[in-house]
């Protein structure tokens, strides 16, 4: 008799709770079977086993409460993922080695569990390149959404090129991100205005180029959380902010709070489109509303914070979420090849 597959696992951090706990509830309200995993536990507490023989493939997971075999997984969310949490005695160069091996081997067993028809949020392959800052500008000006002027070098006279042909109007952000949280126990880059006295001090891009862009006007800003062809948006004025006007995850909360957004039909038939033509299921858009009520796309992160909307405007990811994890459609659509991890530098 073969098992039940009714078991979504959730990929998370130890520090990360209240989106995991909510989806997890959802999860359990349509007769699933959620588990959390803490990604950094593996492999000091975690047991993971790929096995290739003559007669296939078979995948297994070990916890402190049992094993399963992977024919028992329906889903993954791939919330977040975290490096390796090791001994901390370990001699640096077989550290990095025990690292990389970790890295490779809960890899594979994701592999596996796609080759098994396990649904993705989001597929692997898709969620690592869908960070790509240019491809996804690329994209979204094709399909017609309007995005800043932009320049990504490491040449600093093109940068002062370009500060002078924006007027002096100019921000900074990195091409990937460094950590797919703000509270993820690694560094995090925030968007930055440049100023003539930031000119004279580039040559930090001789060891790593950055995205440049124009700094746009803001009436307010928009956090889409684009999922299952919905599009669920909260707005945020930071402008009283000092900290913030540049980039409102630099606010404190005191100084604005979330409130309801809307889009304009033709502006979220073209986010569900960028969203799936980047082959992601979930990502979270931000965009720019300008005085005049122009829509300017910024960037779409596949792994993008959204528990802020549901807390305090009860707009209902965690069961869209849910609903896509339990979507019997073909998850074989985006085959797994590359690394859904971060950097072990």
């Amino acid at each position: 008799m073969l098992p039940a597959r009714d078991i979504v696992l959730l990929l998370t951090h130890g520090g990360d709770y209240y989106t995991v706990d909510r989806v997890a509830q959802a999860l359990s309200g349509r007769g699933a079977r959620p588990l959390r995993i803490n990604t950094e536990d593996f492999p000091a507490q975690l047991e993971l086993t790929t096995a290739l023989g003559r007669t296939g493939e078979e995948v297994a997971l070990r916890t402190a409460s049992g094993e399963l075999r992977g024919e028992e997984i329906r889903a993954v969310w791939v919330r977040r993922m975290a490096l390796p949490r090791l001994d901390e005695a370990l001699e640096p160069a077989w550290r990095d080695g025990c690292v990389r091996e970790s890295l490779a081997a809960f890899e594979g067993f994701l592999e596996g569990l796609e080759a098994r028809g396990c649904r993705f949020i989001n597929p692997l392959v898709a969620g690592q390149a869908a960070h790509n800052k240019v491809r996804q500008l690329r994209m979204a000006q094709a399909l017609g959404l309007e995005v800043p002027r932009t320049v990504v070098t490491n040449d600093a006279a093109r940068v002062r090129s370009f500060f002078e042909h924006v007027q002096g109007r100019m921000v900074a952000k990195m091409l990937t991100p460094l950590t797919q949280s703000m509270e993820g126990g690694q560094p995090f880059v925030y968007t930055s205005a440049m100023g003539p006295e930031d000119l004279e001090a580039l040559e930090g891009l001789h060891h790593s180029p950055m995205v440049f862009q124009e700094r746009i006007d803001k009436r307010r800003e928009l956090r889409v959380a684009v999922v299952g062809g919905r599009c669920l948006t909260g707005a945020i004025d930071a402008s009283r902010s000092v900290a913030g006007q540049v980039d409102w995850r630099r606010a404190r909360p005191e100084e604005c709070r979330w409130e309801p957004g809307e889009l304009p039909a033709p502006v979220a038939a073209r986010l569900v489109r960028l969203v799936g033509a980047l082959g992601l299921v979930y990502g979270a858009v931000d965009l720019i509303v300008t005085p005049e009520g122009r829509h300017v796309f910024l960037e779409v992160n596949p792994g993008g914070e959204w528990g802020m909307l549901e807390h305090e405007l009860g707009l209902p990811i965690a069961d869209a979420l849910a609903e896509a994890l339990l979507d019997e459609g073909d998850a074989s659509r985006h085959p797994s090849r590359e690394n859904a991890w971060p950097s072990s530098s």
